[in-house]
């Protein structure tokens, strides 16, 4: 038997094993899922570069995804990868999601900054190449140590050196690599007399080795800051290396477990020692600025002097080379050196988007010199001499604001080199609600104001306790003084990581993610309607930074709603303001990537996923697991949900970049359903006493809740995780199908924690809403479907999304009544689609394209996709008015987009 007749027939058994243990039987695979897709146009796959040009520098290496078809792999398949002209190209792999039938469906693969770079490269199934130096790990008693044949790093098992050393050739590059943190007991803005401030260490907790080469290697570290007694903001950092690479990624995250009336943060950052060598006119810094901008100085400058040494010595000093011996100076200048101030200390303050300056001293205690100034710098700084030194740099510099690069000692045998991801000259992180609550005490009063402001306000339920930020970092350990040429491309690439991606063609036809296709123009309708979903995108893009949507907490957000007569969005209205994933922007905008394939999609739904799957999420505390709703603050609103922690939020990014953060983000969510037993989200409304959870009947939500938790156990199930994910997802899908009216049964319906299974009465009653299916569920009832054959959830979920813009005749006589005035009409067109695929229904089909157009709840046929220039005292500064609101946006985008996936070719 070939190999492929051995991994269809293993996979059969497997299939059938699977359902077996889920309590079922296996059915024959439908006739529309039988044939395999043929390996031709998939093997080899053709990658490119995201931005499109093959990158000058890399950030350490690049670690990518591709997708496959059902069927084309085994797990243990070895991969190959070779530049457009043939030269073959050193890559690591491993599958990061499998099909049911136990096929690779999702592999991740990695090549390093030193591999050949090429425009355009070809993945397929074969032996890959071996690194020159292949990159080694060894683990002592003590330390954790990374040798990529360049570079040789060391991570402390313990205490408050994270790295160790960074050695190149022999030479300690840096070393003493920490975490610090401080706070300040007040604000420091509310007139406090006295502000007490305490300085904090990480401290190492644990390292584990999570991959091992020979291309790449991950080392994670996690701990707390410490002092004295208190260790507080929890802490995981994990570092990227590279064969042959003489760079470090760093992805760091912490969590805020602090008291917000108590604990400001005024510095958060990542510092490192560097070992000064050389004259003073021989150690140099170097600072990105605006665009391709350098900043080069030396700590003793030798050029503007009244005297000049020489031409060939001050355009040496100038490039970072070393100079000529003194002697051979014009002695003038020689014999007076001491007499030029050495400016050891540099910083480079980002405090806000627009501006950003450069301040440097002599010593501590001396006056700061402004150097310079710019509006955005691409965050990277060096400090070294020609025999070597320390790139150091973090991404979205001036997206995070307030940020700060600094130097400090550089005139001394030691300098410090310090990422400061809160600078401490800004003011001091406020996380603090933002009223006193208005006199909301009561539920009654809760949801009188939910009425005018659409903020769920409640007493104590706006802490941020438990949110996160994760920030990466980029780190060189280089040879010598960049040259401003190679320092730009140095900072381009921290900046911007260079990505590869395997095309839309090619993602598509491997059939993950669901209903969509690539951009089809073919006809007129078709164009038309693409330029739409272009122009909408776009506007929201821009608005991002026409808006200043920038900060540390706020980055990767957008707003909810506009306010027309102010002509801003309603920053500062209750729940219009911050989105936090309402209405599922960040599938609109994944999705947008998926078909387009274009560099800005990517970087816009990556923002917002890491974003929303750290700030807008709890990851601690007793909301652990939960997301808030939007709202001014990102966690002020007191609806804590799962279906904002969402797990179909992040898979997206996981699974194209093989993100460790993310993957770790979802599988924190596969246990999410406990937050259940501490939180009832119907509290308000729902009569009856105080709190006291069932474990076998659980209020549960089999909607909205349900499709938050069956997304985080179908991606565990996908990456090959806890079989129980997969158990409980099956069983819910099961018993929900076998409710008398399925996904809109009413009633007292309960789920049961230990397995996933879901109860209710024996008869027919409606309960449906229209945030039913918008936060995720049609999505994974689209990949739940076509994975498993279970008939009966079919059936019923196809009489959903046909049901659901059917006309109340239709509806009482399926479920007994009629559903009510339903919302959101056109987001549902795409339910209605699904069903006509499903169906062959031609009716429905012609019956979904009415409901697009029509755009109930949405965007008809006739609405301006354009927008109107403001300038002018009407207005801060000019913008385009908005024409779109953030939730129409996004559901317009996912009713479109599937709808020309389903019945594209009833587009008339």
């Amino acid at each position: 038997m070939s190999r492929r007749a051995v991994l269809a027939s293993s996979a059969g058994a497997t299939a059938a094993a699977v359902l077996a243990s889920a309590g079922g039987r296996a059915h024959a695979e439908p006739a529309r899922r039988a044939a395999l897709p043929e390996l031709k146009g998939h093997d080899p796959v053709g990658l490119r570069w995201l931005e499109g040009d093959a990158p000058a520098e890399m950030a350490a290496g690049t670690t990518w995804g591709v997708p496959w078809p059902r069927g084309s792999f085994a797990p243990d398949q070895e991969f190959s990868l070779a530049t457009d002209s043939g030269e073959q190209v050193p890559v690591q792999s491993w599958p990061t999601g499998r099909w049911p039938d136990g096929s690779v469906k999702w592999t991740a693969h990695a090549i390093s900054g030193a591999a050949p770079r090429a425009a355009a490269y070809r993945l397929r199934s074969g032996s890959p190449a071996s690194p020159a130096t292949p990159l080694t790990v060894r683990t002592g008693g003590a330390e954790v140590t990374v040798n990529t044949g360049v570079i040789e790093v060391s991570f402390g098992r313990s205490g408050k050196q994270v790295v160790t050393a960074v050695r190149r050739g022999g030479t300690v590059i840096a070393n003493g690599g920490r975490l610090v943190a401080s706070r300040q007991d007040q604000p420091g803005t509310d007139g406090a007399a006295v502000v007490r401030t305490e300085s904090f260490s990480g401290v190492v907790r644990s390292v584990q080795v999570e991959q091992d080469g020979p291309v790449r290697a991950v080392i994670k570290v996690e701990g707390k800051h410490e002092k004295g007694r208190r260790a507080w903001l929890p802490f995981v950092v994990r570092f990227y290396l590279y064969a042959g690479s003489d760079a470090i990624r760093v992805v760091h995250t912490f969590v805020f477990d602090g008291n917000e009336d108590k604990d400001f943060i005024n510095g958060l950052g990542m510092q490192f020692t560097v070992p000064m060598r050389g004259a003073l006119h021989d150690r140099h810094v170097r600072f990105a600025g605006d665009g391709n901008g350098v900043l080069a100085e030396a700590v003793r400058g030798i050029t503007g002097l009244r005297r000049d040494p020489g031409e060939n010595v001050r355009r040496a000093q100038y490039e970072g080379r070393t100079t000529p011996d003194t002697a051979t100076w014009d002695q003038r200048v020689t014999s007076r050196l001491q007499y030029i101030p050495a400016f050891g200390d540099y910083s480079l303050r980002q405090l806000n988007a627009h501006g950003f300056e450069i301040h440097k001293r002599t010593a501590q205690g001396r006056s700061w010199v402004r150097v310079d100034g710019g509006r955005r710098s691409r965050g990277l700084a060096y400090v070294g001499s020609p025999t070597g030194g320390l790139a150091f740099g973090m991404r979205n510099f001036w997206q995070l604001h307030p940020t700060e690069l600094e130097i400090t000692g550089a005139g001394g045998d030691e300098a410090q080199a310090a990422v400061w991801m809160w600078s401490p000259r800004a003011e001091a992180m406020d996380l603090r609600f933002y009223h006193d609550g208005l006199g909301q005490d009561t539920y009654p009063e809760q949801l009188e104001a939910l009425e005018i402001t659409y903020e769920d306000y409640e007493p104590g339920f706006g802490t941020p306790y438990g949110v996160a930020r994760t920030t990466e970092l980029t780190l060189w350990a280089l040879a010598a003084t960049p040259t401003a040429e190679r320092f730009a491309e140095l900072a381009a690439a921290n900046g911007t990581p260079p990505l590869l991606v395997s095309n839309p063609e090619h993602n598509h036809a491997a059939g993950v993610f669901g209903s969509w296709t690539p951009v089809d123009r073919s006809t007129p309708a078709k164009a038309e309607l693409e330029d739409k979903l272009d122009a909408m995108h776009r506007f929201h893009r821009e608005q991002a930074d026409q808006r200043s949507w920038y900060g540390f907490w706020d980055y990767g957000d957008i707003m909810h709603t506009y306010d027309p007569d102010r002509h801003v969005w309603r920053y500062d209205v209750g729940g219009y303001a911050w989105d936090n994933s309402e209405l599922s922007t960040d599938l609109w905008l994944w999705y947008h990537y998926l078909r387009s394939g274009d560099a800005k999609a990517f970087r816009f739904a990556e923002a917002m996923t890491r974003h929303t799957g750290e700030v807008d999420v709890y990851h601690l505390g007793k909301y652990r697991g939960l997301g808030t709703r939007h709202g001014v603050m990102h966690w002020a609103d007191s609806a804590k949900q799962v279906r904002i922690s969402n797990a179909g939020y992040r898979r997206f990014y996981y699974f194209l970049t093989a993100d460790e953060r993310a993957g770790d983000l979802m599988h924190d969510l596969i246990d999410s359903d406990r937050s259940f037993l501490a939180l009832d989200p119907l509290r308000k409304i729902r009569e009856g006493g105080p709190l006291d959870p069932d474990p076998a009947a659980l209020p549960v939500g089999i909607s909205t809740d349900w499709g938050a938790l069956a997304g985080a156990w179908l991606t565990e199930w996908e990456r090959g995780g806890d079989p129980v994910a997969r158990t409980k997802l099956i069983n819910g899908a099961r018993t929900i199908a076998a409710l008398p009216n399925g996904w809109v049964q009413g009633g007292n319906v309960t789920y049961k924690l230990s397995d996933g299974t879901v109860s209710g009465p024996d008869e027919k009653i409606v309960a449906v809403g229209a945030l039913s299916s918008v936060f995720g569920l049609i999505e994974v009832m689209t990949e739940l479907i076509d994975l498993v054959d279970e008939p009966a959830v079919e059936d019923a979920w196809v009489a959903f999304c046909r049901l659901y813009n059917a006309t109340p005749e239709e509806q009482r006589a399926a479920t007994g009544a009629s559903w009510g005035n339903l919302n959101l009409r056109q987001a549902y067109a795409r339910a209605t689609a699904y069903a006509a695929k499903q169906l062959g229904d031609e009716a429905l089909a012609q019956r979904a394209w009415k409901e697009l157009r029509t755009g109930h709840a949405g965007y008809p046929e006739d609405h301006p996709f354009t927008s109107e220039r403001i300038e002018g005292p009407a207005v801060l500064n000019p913008i385009d008015e908005a024409k779109f609101s953030t939730n129409a946006s996004a559901q317009f985008g996912l009713a479109a987009i599937q709808c020309l996936a389903l019945v594209g070719e009833h587009l008339e």
